[in-house]
């Protein structure tokens, strides 16, 4: 399994979080793999066999070659039908937003097609430029072209919804909503209106995943460590509420997630993330 990142161009990193690329050689008996929420948005290209996505435990859809993955809010599985080779854009949580005019809230938890967003003649052709690439750098080069040509005003994002976002990130999750905007309701009402059409989930949903993601790195960096110091580290009232939030967002409990082959791919992309 190959997994790498690739810094964005200095005009987009304000919005695009990175560039990277996943490879995984055919294997019929490879298990599904749980992707779980990380605030960010992706397009993603699907280059070698198809992806199925399990909409129930037997059920499932065939993913876009070409789409947009929005905001997830609780577990989801998928599954390679043989040889993995995808080539995506992971965006900050308020990144995808400058660069289509509807609401982020409307690509939630499902894939988009390049096609609904951009209409089918543009997604065609950078679809098209993508594949014939011949090598990553190429494939960056194109996207970003089609990024910075689409690349809205700064101001797009509302200053409420950026402030907001930093203060979760730099308390990695921990700040509440209440402290951020001094309980004032009519401020309160205003973020929620913005975050969901901006970010896609709302500010408390973001800062839960903010602070789950912080958690997982510590659980991946420091395995060793009991659960409980874990939890108070990343500022849960204690193990019972860090266990609560862990399986809302992926399915296990923190035990069993090192020990889940189902979790293979989730504990690369966040071990290096």
């Amino acid at each position: 399994m190959k997994y790498e990142t690739y810094k964005p161009h200095p005009d987009l990193d304000s919005v695009v979080k990175c560039h990277w690329i996943l490879e995984v050689p055919d294997d019929l008996e490879a298990p599904k793999q749980r992707v779980i929420p990380d605030g960010c948005i992706e397009m993603c290209f699907i280059l070698g066999d198809d992806v199925r996505r399990y909409t129930f435990e037997t059920e499932f859809i065939i993913q876009p070659r070409a789409m947009v993955f929005g905001q997830i809010t609780q577990p989801y599985f998928v599954q390679p039908t043989g040889y993995v080779n995808t080539f995506a854009v992971r965006f900050y949580p308020y990144g995808f937003a400058n660069f289509i005019n509807q609401p982020i809230r409307e690509l939630a938890d499902k894939e988009t097609p390049l096609s609904d967003l951009f209409g089918d003649q543009t997604a065609a052709q950078l679809e098209l430029q993508i594949v014939e690439a011949s090598t990553t750098e190429e494939r960056i080069e194109f996207i970003e072209a089609f990024l910075l040509n689409r690349l809205t005003a700064p101001s797009t994002i509302d200053l409420i919804v950026s402030s907001t976002i930093e203060a979760l990130s730099q308390t990695k999750g921990s700040a509440s909503i209440h402290s951020i905007i001094k309980d004032d309701p009519g401020k309160r009402r205003n973020l929620e209106r913005k975050f969901a059409q901006q970010v896609g989930i709302s500010p408390k949903q973001l800062g839960k995943i903010i602070r789950l993601q912080a958690a997982l790195k510590s659980i991946l960096n420091q395995q060793g460590e009991k659960l409980t110091q874990i939890a108070y580290e990343n500022d849960y009232y204690d193990q019972a509420h860090f266990i609560k939030d862990f399986k809302e967002f992926t399915g296990v409990n923190p035990k069993q997630y090192l020990d889940d082959d189902q979790m293979m791919l989730s504990s690369l992309i966040y071990a290096q993330d």
